[in-house]
């Protein structure tokens, strides 16, 4: 299908010239990154048409300024939001914080991070999304607590922000439209790869939501969407460079994915687990990460000479916390909903847990019920995985490893073959179980 009818005469390029471009290796020029962008938006670039550019793009990459600019049209397809209203206690404007995780298996580390955050007078306007394949959602989570919303207008998202200091909720449509539609295209397309393209996709977002400062959290491992170190370090640096080109104060985090976040890796138990961090205790995993992103993002919202880990101890997050969750009509103190059905995967030997694959994990609990095949699939809010060791712990045989928790056992075959070759124990006596050693959670500071 050619572009409609008139368009030649209408349009400053046609979509043919731009993608030979970049088939042969050319840089776009910003009018020409510009015009596809805001042309595709509208339905004057046909979707074959983006498909090819878009693989072209995966192929021959970008350079920095041609990156600058595609983030830069996405932007400009739909609206800014503006936290320049927002005051802090003396009169002045409130700083605002940010973060972004990549996303991986029992990645609840928002939930915790924005009370906690919030503590020190930054505002957090975190805009989350949901779950797809393995990796879980924060809105998917924050569901399981009952009554909780994650549609907020614009006015009652500001309101929140002012009162509460910290809301996290469902990004508005309005926000780089251009990106909906390409990221849906690239989805089947094969062309989610594309390091330019998933940093202007994310980035996109981030810099039009009008946060100052943004933490970028960028996992490796198995259960990361980047499996290699190298390649997430370039998504990193290349969305680091992204946020500060737009004047966001712009970092990252580079960390680990091989295993999962915490002993939890669901909905209502990921929350069940965040609430424990909140209150002073949790796995240590789970807390250093957000004890560690929190640092950053008051570093980089100017706020200096405190240490966040004692906001977690003293009580002061939680009360944000539920005050937070009450603010979008949730009920902090009810019961969070259960699983029907469990069934327990014992430990086959004894000797020390040498692995823990992140990716059998995730899949397990999407196979559960936990996750969704497509945006538009129901999830199980009791569904998921829950773990009782972690690489380098001591295990007996026959003692609980895992339990898989869901509303429908015919899950559990499947969710047991994706769980198959996801575990190592290595005999107590030999040199693997001997000289094992976890490997560090955060990997680099980037920015």
């Amino acid at each position: 299908m050619g572009e409609p009818v008139g368009a030649a005469v209408t349009e400053p390029f046609d979509a043919i010239e731009v993608i030979r471009a970049k088939r042969d290796r050319r840089a776009l020029s910003d009018a020409q990154v510009d015009w596809v962008v805001d042309a595709y938006t509208r339905g004057v670039v046909a979707d074959e048409q983006m498909s090819a550019l878009a693989m072209a793009i995966l192929l021959n990459g970008m350079d920095r300024a041609e990156i600058a600019r595609w983030t830069a049209a996405m932007i400009a397809s739909g609206e800014r939001m503006d936290f320049s209203g927002l005051r802090a206690p003396d009169g002045g404007p409130r700083p605002t914080a940010d973060k972004h995780s990549t996303g991986g298996v029992g990645d609840k580390i928002t939930l915790p991070l924005a009370p906690l955050v919030a503590v020190y007078g930054v505002a957090v306007p975190q805009l989350s999304g949901r779950g797809l394949g393995h990796t879980g959602g924060t809105l998917d989570k924050l569901e399981s607590v009952p009554g909780w919303r994650a549609e907020l207008s614009t006015a009652a998202l500001m309101a929140q922000l002012q009162d509460v200091g910290a809301v996290i909720c469902a990004a508005g449509a309005g926000l780089a439209p251009a990106d909906k539609k390409l990221y849906a295209l690239r989805d089947v397309t094969g062309t989610v790869e594309a390091i330019p393209l998933i940093a202007s996709s994310i980035m996109s977002k981030k810099i039009a939501e009008g946060t100052g400062t943004l933490v970028l959290d960028v996992k490796c491992g198995s259960g990361a969407f980047m499996k290699d170190e190298a390649d997430a370090r370039e998504l990193a640096r290349t969305m680091v460079d992204l946020g500060r080109d737009a004047g966001v104060n712009t970092s990252a985090l580079l960390t680990d994915m091989d295993t999962p976040l915490g002993l939890t890796a669901g909905n209502a138990i990921e929350v069940e687990e965040s609430v424990e961090v909140l209150a002073g205790g949790g796995p240590a995993d789970v807390v250093e990460l957000t004890v560690e992103l929190a640092r950053a993002m008051l570093a980089g919202a100017g706020v200096t000479g405190v240490d966040p880990a004692e906001a977690l101890a003293d009580g002061r997050a939680m009360d944000v916390w539920r005050r937070m969750i009450a603010a979008q009509g949730g009920d902090p103190d009810a019961a969070l909903p259960r699983a029907r059905e469990s069934h327990v995967v014992t430990a086959p030997a004894s000797g020390v847990l040498t692995r823990l694959d992140a990716m059998a994990v995730g899949l397990a609990a999407w196979r559960l019920g936990a996750g969704r095949a497509r945006k538009e699939d129901p999830v199980q809010a009791g569904a998921g995985v829950r773990m009782h060791a972690k690489p380098g712990d001591e295990v007996r045989r026959g003692q609980p490893l895992l339990t898989l928790l869901t509303d429908t056992p015919g899950q559990f075959d499947r969710a047991l073959a994706a769980l198959e070759g996801g575990f190592e124990i290595a005999d107590t006596g030999s040199e693997r179980a001997r000289d094992f050693a976890a490997g560090p959670l955060i990997l680099d500071r980037i920015g």
